[in-house]
């Protein structure tokens, strides 16, 4: 975590690349699965909070943008080579991240938590629509998917790629800007900040990532179904990973993810219900003591060192 938040991220990155690079070969697949399932949060996570961590925009629309992208996938696996299937989903997911910004980004605070949620939801029941005239099914059968150690170097770079991502737009002046609608929106925009272009502009690159993760994820599945995919669940586990580790910090998300990730693992089998328990308790507790998530014990020592 030190790393991440230290002013030399990189090298730490890198590093840490090469030594998840390896979990295919040198694990057993149920390690593996345990390691995409971190990869996959840690992507979603640090994605949400380059957005909404700086700007202070609640949004649930994460299951949206994954579920979109794994359609995407679903629909061109067949007829695209791999990187354009992932590259598809995440251009599906910012081209509707776009229009839905442009509609309810206006909004702040309860207002636009739910309208994203509602969004999502329209979404999926478009689908499931869409896809009871098209096909006459609900669901889709992936028949060709790539190997298990390239969907897992896939969600791999796609993780590495968003943490990048993140350290980057911290330190521009689109990310300045982001942190300047999260201060004081109005002020932000007094000073000349085109706070709606920059607002749509950063949903749609989380949007992005989310959609990239879902299209690479969509193949783990021989079967996937609107109800899966657009899950509520993804998207309210990210938020609360997220909040959690600390929105507006970079390491803290991560951390999150990989902590989280192995708690699933271990309670899933032994207490069904005990996750999700466990993850709202820890909000909770984070809430009331570590407002800025577990990033707060690292700001406290390193004051205190």
């Amino acid at each position: 975590m030190k790393t991440f938040m230290s002013g030399k991220p990189w090298h730490g990155l890198a590093l840490a690349l090469l030594l998840a690079g390896a979990v295919p070969w040198a694990a057993s697949e149920f390690v593996t699965s345990v390691a995409l399932s971190c990869l996959m949060y840690i992507a979603l996570a640090t994605s949400w909070s380059l957005f909404c961590g700086a700007t202070r925009y609640l949004s649930l629309a994460t299951s949206a943008f994954f579920g979109l992208g794994a359609y995407a996938s679903a629909t061109l696996l067949t007829v695209l080579p791999w990187p354009l299937v992932i590259l598809s989903g995440a251009l599906v997911a910012s081209a509707v991240a776009l229009l839905m910004g442009a509609a309810v980004l206006h909004l702040r605070g309860t207002y636009f938590a739910v309208l994203t949620f509602g969004m999502t939801e329209l979404i999926r029941h478009a689908v499931t629509f869409v896809e009871k005239q098209v096909s006459g099914t609900v669901g889709r059968v992936l028949a060709v998917v790539p190997s298990n150690e390239t969907v897992y170097l896939t969600v791999l770079a796609i993780a590495g790629a968003a943490i990048a991502t993140a350290i980057v737009v911290r330190r521009s002046r689109f990310g300045l800007a982001l942190a300047g609608i999260g201060a004081d929106e109005q002020r932000a925009q007094t000073l000349g900040v085109d706070t709606r272009r920059v607002k749509i502009a950063g949903f749609a690159l989380t949007a992005a990532f989310a959609g990239a993760a879902g299209a690479a994820m969509a193949v783990r599945w021989t079967y996937i179904e609107p109800a899966a995919v657009f899950s509520p669940f993804i998207g309210f586990q990210t938020v609360l990973i997220a909040l959690i580790g600390g929105a507006a910090s970079i390491g803290g998300p991560i951390v999150a993810a990989i902590v989280f990730s192995l708690l699933a693992e271990t309670l899933r089998l032994q207490l069904p219900y005990g996750y999700m328990m466990v993850l709202g308790l820890l909000l909770i507790l984070c809430v009331m003591y570590l407002p800025n998530g577990l990033a707060t014990l690292w700001q406290r020592g390193r004051r205190h060192g």
